[in-house]
């Protein structure tokens, strides 16, 4: 594997091969055993490979050696044996995982299973099953910690490879005094003389730690150049603060009327600093044009005059189409105006009140909507909140079946004098 970041294939179950140390005592001198029946030959342990190779369940491998499947299961765990399967569970794994899930690290009941460490979490979150503590990191965690970190894959991967924590790998290679192949010990002095310059041409760091490693340094990621930059003074003006010069600038721009882009890359700011910049120092409506730095025609008197006239009440579509501009630019125009859209307004006590009569005396939620100049799913979530649900089963009066342009035309004064009074409609639509 080479010292630069990669992305880890699907199939990949392991970073390196680990097989715990058998414990031997070299204090007593070694002497026969008796052989026992079930201990496991070579000639079985060559058919339990081949069979897993060829992804064969446990229940299917324990059947054909003669074994139960937790003798097969631990076997497997033995001789350090995973994949990345994609065929079934089966039942007894499914109690196997319950039974163990919770008291055995994930990595540890991988491979007693024969499985990754992914698919062993996606199939506990299945069943419903909660890991509720931490437990010791195993013997193949700290393995795969050891070869990920010696091999530069990234810390989020290795992580969710052994079904860990972001911060928890990070506390585990510090104990372990693991140091990233992309974080190396120490920065040069030419090696930082050189990220300076790159990073004045206004390169990415990304691209900027492509370029050190091409040239012969050391490989690292862009998260650690930008660290490293950001620790000696440099910065691109994320969190710098602005001084009294930058602000006269900003303050000469708006009365002058002058562009913001050449003073966007003199002082290194993102468009996002100089309108939040602009925004304290109180600068808003202070520029010379009348629409400030925005492109386009101007808005004459006459025209936000029908815009206040129209909007709300007539659809914002056909105000762009009567004013030549695009729907987009009725809508910034308005919000700059303060004008609030019909559909957002308040809705006063006799729209509550239509409203309730409507829902009494069987109106249907459309016309209620044509007649308030509303949309009909506000007029839905409106009434509901009045406790009226115009769908629902148990509503006392259902609406007449024939077409609308047939029915005589509803309006709010026939709405409101459906009942006569607000008290009684107010009593007759209460929620049960």
């Amino acid at each position: 594997m080479t010292s630069t970041c990669f992305d880890l294939d699907a199939y990949i179950v392991e970073l390196a091969p680990f097989v715990p140390e058998m414990e031997t005592s070299m204090a007593m001198p070694l002497a026969e055993m008796a052989f026992r029946a079930n201990a496991w030959l070579p000639d079985e342990v060559l058919r339990l490979r081949t069979a897993f190779s060829d992804d064969r369940t446990i229940m299917e491998i324990a059947a054909e050696l003669g074994r139960s499947p937790a003798s097969i299961a631990t076997r497997l765990h033995d001789l350090g044996l995973r994949r990345n399967s994609r065929r079934s569970w089966t039942s007894w794994e499914d109690e196997e995982l319950a039974r163990c899930y919770g008291d055995v690290s994930a990595a540890t009941l991988a491979a007693r299973l024969g499985r990754g460490v992914s698919a062993l979490y996606a199939r506990a979150q299945l069943l419903g099953l909660s890991e509720p503590g931490h437990l010791p990191y195993g013997g193949w965690e700290d393995a795969q910690l050891r070869s990920g970190y010696g091999a530069g894959v990234p810390v989020a991967q290795i992580a969710a490879f052994i079904g860990r924590s972001f911060s928890g790998v990070i506390s585990r290679a510090s104990v372990l005094g693991l140091r990233h192949a992309c974080q190396p010990a120490d920065w040069s002095e030419a090696e930082m003389m050189r990220a300076l310059e790159l990073a004045g041409t206004g390169e990415r760091y990304v691209s900027i730690a492509g370029i050190l490693a091409a040239e012969g340094f050391p490989a690292r990621n862009s998260r650690s150049l930008g660290q490293r930059l950001r620790k000696i003074g440099y910065g691109r003006g994320w969190g710098r603060p602005w001084i009294p010069e930058e602000d006269e600038l900003l303050r000469r721009s708006y009365i002058t009327g002058a562009s913001l882009t050449p003073l966007r890359e003199r002082l290194g700011r993102s468009p996002h600093s100089i309108r939040w910049r602009a925004g304290a120092l109180g600068l808003r409506g202070t520029h010379r044009h009348r629409d400030g730095f925005r492109q386009g025609p101007v808005w004459t008197d006459e025209e936000e005059a029908c815009l206040r006239a129209d909007y709300g009440k007539v659809p914002t579509r056909r105000i762009a189409e009567n004013l030549g501009r695009g729907v987009r630019a009725v809508f910034y125009h308005a919000n700059r105006m303060g004008l609030v859209h019909g559909f957002m307004r308040a809705f006063g006590a006799d729209e509550d009140r239509a409203i309730r009569n409507a829902w009494t005396y069987g109106v249907s939620m459309v016309d209620v909507a044509q007649t308030l100049g509303r949309d009909p799913a506000v007029i839905g979530k409106h009434a509901a909140r009045l406790g009226c649900r115009f769908n629902d089963p148990e509503r006392p009066v259902r609406g007449p079946k024939t077409r609308r342009t047939t029915r005589e035309p509803v309006t709010l004064h026939s709405l409101l004098a459906l009942d006569g009074g607000c008290g009684q409609a107010s009593q007759t639509c209460a929620p049960q």
